[in-house]
């Protein structure tokens, strides 16, 4: 399958880091994130209607809860985030501190499980990006492990197989994105391999949602491009999107027949900028009747 056409741009938010987007199935809403801008934001499709609230630090990542409260990946703790989206403001209670002994990384991408459970990675921010980031699991049962696949400088691509038992994941600068063996009771990942590795010119991985069928859906940050992978990692298509760096894909809708994917506009130069200013903003990509998997929401 070749996906072909332009993305359309569904909220001009003009986001300096687009990431994290999630559809909340219980609110029928977009949510997502704007990292180095500090806010969350909200758009309901069915109005139209799009609201953002500022956050007391940035915010990597961030999932739904069963009891509609957000779990938010600040830069250095996990905190639930009570939202009041038509006055913007957010009231965020801390539930663990995350490598607070490494003063350079922080919070990046995560996903909840097909068990329930949080999984999310951290970064190293100074030059070079340097491995020392992890993967962790959080859950209210057994409070934050660490997962065993050793350090890395990006953590990104985090997902799951339709069945929960494989995990996919990244380090960006690799170019790689690796599956493992995923035990969600004992929070350990084995027989990791390669999946894919992007090709020069293609940009690196960045976030990946996992399809009905089990084909992944990956963003290319540098790649203006959102592709699709078969289960054995053949590639099946390819969309174009107007920006360069494309962040993180996600199916919504009462049907999961929608894709849409987020941008950023950081280390954007500003001729690129002012050729394509909707850069930042959220995106629809036609998914050519792929659906997506409902995502199960924390246990919390």
């Amino acid at each position: 399958m070749t996906l072909v056409g332009d993305a359309t741009l569904v909220v001009d938010c003009r986001a300096t880091l687009g990431e994290g987007l999630t559809w909340d199935a219980h609110a029928q809403v977009w949510l997502w994130t704007d990292i180095e801008g500090r806010r969350l934001w909200r758009h309901d499709p069915s109005t139209g209607t799009t609201h953002h609230c500022a956050m007391p630090d940035r915010v990597g990542t961030f999932v739904v809860a069963q009891s509609g409260r957000l779990l938010i990946g600040l830069a250095k703790q996990l905190a639930w985030a009570d939202i009041d989206w038509a006055q913007g403001v957010a009231t965020c209670t801390p539930v663990v501190d995350v490598e607070r002994d490494q003063p350079t990384t922080r919070v990046n991408d995560g996903r909840v499980d097909r068990h329930g459970h949080f999984v999310f990675g951290t970064m190293d921010e100074a030059d070079g990006h340097p491995a020392t980031g992890h993967l962790y699991q959080y859950s209210t049962r057994h409070g934050l492990r660490r997962l065993d696949v050793g350090p890395v400088s990006i953590a990104n691509s985090i997902c799951f197989s339709p069945s929960g038992d494989s995990i996919y994941f990244c380090d960006s600068p690799t170019r790689r994105i690796l599956r493992g063996r995923y035990d969600p009771d004992r929070a350990t990942i084995d027989a990791v391999e390669t999946f894919v590795t992007l090709a020069e010119g293609q940009g690196v991985p960045d976030g990946s949602v996992v399809d009905a069928d089990g084909a992944l859906w990956n963003a290319e940050w540098g790649g203006a491009a959102v592709r699709r992978y078969a289960p054995d990692g053949t590639r099946l298509g390819s969309s174009p999107v107007p920006a360069a760096h494309v962040t993180c894909p996600a199916f919504g809708g009462p049907l999961l027949d929608v894709l849409c994917v987020t941008t950023a506009r950081a280390d954007v130069p500003a001729a690129d900028l002012a050729a394509r200013p909707d850069t930042g903003g959220l995106f629809r990509i036609d998914a050519h009747g792929a659906r997506g998997l409902a995502e199960r929401p924390f246990a919390d």
